[in-house]
């Protein structure tokens, strides 16, 4: 599985230079499908060109077709974007990072889509309606509305993190040390920390569950176990050494 099946679609486009920065940050993610529909600015225009930085080649590529059924028939998911809510088609939104995994579990099928609006108003509530998620990144209410390219850029890269997260082998992660090698460090912990009077008298145990707690909820791995029994020793060797002098 990979990006290359992840088609962008650009609704009515107005701005040939927003085509060209929007063919920038695909190539920045390893994205190459590229799709206008109705587009009202030319992505052969010299703005265009000039903002697309090495991503000319998906400028030359781009499909042009004149409604969003002919940009995405073959696509097993499509995901709309908006920055406007208020009604029914609308209430129902997620993030980019939660609607990306999504996307990403229909590619390992087939095509998927993301569809971005043009830049005046957006999509229409009918186009909105007709894909099967709604991204909507969180911005100051007060002012919602993203540049083009940037609302690109922001679903990309959550999209790329999504990519990545689901790459990953699950045996990536070190495994939390076992439960014999945490009580031997904590044995080793208490008395250290009580030889430099930090749990002494009637809180000492209460004081020790606490930081068990603290400790085990970071469910620590071998190499940081090791590191706490370290730091227990060197605790014991300086207060060894301080009541020498």
């Amino acid at each position: 599985m990979s990006l290359h099946n992840c088609r962008v679609v650009l609704v009515r486009p107005k701005i040939a230079a927003n085509i060209g920065a929007v063919a920038r940050v695909m190539r920045n993610f390893g994205l190459d499908q590229l799709a206008l529909v109705a587009p009202e600015a030319d992505p052969g225009d010299r703005e265009a060109r000039r903002l697309s930085t090495h991503g000319e080649s998906i400028l030359d590529t781009a499909r042009i077709v004149s409604e969003l059924s002919e940009a995405v028939p073959d696509c097993l998911c499509v995901a709309a974007t908006s920055a406007r809510t208020g009604n029914l088609i609308r209430s129902r939104f997620g993030s980019p990072h939660e609607v990306t995994p999504h996307l990403i579990k229909a590619l390992e099928a087939g095509p998927a889509a993301i569809v971005f609006g043009p830049e005046p108003g957006g999509l229409t509530d009918l186009e909105v309606a007709r894909c099967h998620y709604l991204i909507r990144v969180p911005t100051d209410p007060t002012y919602p509305a993203l540049n083009l390219a940037q609302a690109v850029a922001i679903c990309l890269y959550e999209l790329q993190c999504a990519w990545m997260e689901r790459s990953e082998p699950a045996n990536m992660a070190e495994p939390t040390a076992n439960f014999a090698a945490q009580e031997r460090m904590f044995d080793q912990l208490r008395i250290a920390l009580e030889e430099i009077h930090f749990l002494y008298g009637a809180n000492a145990d209460s004081l020790m569950c606490a930081l068990r707690r603290l400790v085990g909820r970071a469910a620590p791995t071998e190499a940081e176990v090791k590191l706490l029994l370290g730091l227990a020793r060197q605790i014991r060797w300086f207060a060894a050494n301080d009541r020498k002098n």
